[in-house]
């Protein structure tokens, strides 16, 4: 398999480096609303309206005879942002951001090794190998380390 180009590596980087700011603006949002649920609605509205003006600008728009194929498993992304988005507006703020993000990186390293080893959601497989398992324990380890910080 050819490298990826650079763009594909650091976009995932910065996307990522996105993930705690997020989750202090929607904190915020949700303190200054006084509810984590209206500030995950907005924050979902304003993510929704912005991608379809994206879509509409690309000329992208499914018909509705492709979303009558979709499979009842492929609607749940948006479950998912909505639980994480929330998740994020509540947690965030009350274990401060390096432990919130520790943790949500433990869990999607521990879900991708599933998927990967599976074949699960279109992953190509890849075995859980000894070296995974033992990457995924200093991640343990590491939130042990900040946890006591």
């Amino acid at each position: 398999m050819p490298a990826p180009a650079w763009w594909l590596l650091a976009l995932p980087l910065v996307a990522g480096a996105c993930l705690p700011l997020q989750a202090g603006i929607n904190g915020q949002l949700a303190k200054h609303l006084t509810s984590v649920l209206a500030a995950g609605l907005i924050s979902f509205t304003v993510g929704t309206l912005a991608l379809l003006l994206v879509v509409l600008a690309q000329r992208e728009m499914p018909g509705f005879g492709v979303l009558r194929g979709v499979s009842w498993w492929q609607w749940c992304g948006g479950f998912l942002g909505v639980f994480f988005i929330v998740t994020a507006a509540f947690a965030g703020p009350r274990i401060g951001a390096l432990l919130f993000m520790v943790l949500v990186i433990a869990g999607q390293l521990g879900m991708a090794v599933l998927l990967d080893h599976f074949g699960w959601a279109g992953f190509r497989e890849a075995p859980i190998s000894l070296g995974k398992i033992a990457g995924l324990l200093l991640i343990v380890g590491g939130i042990w380390l900040i946890r006591r910080g």
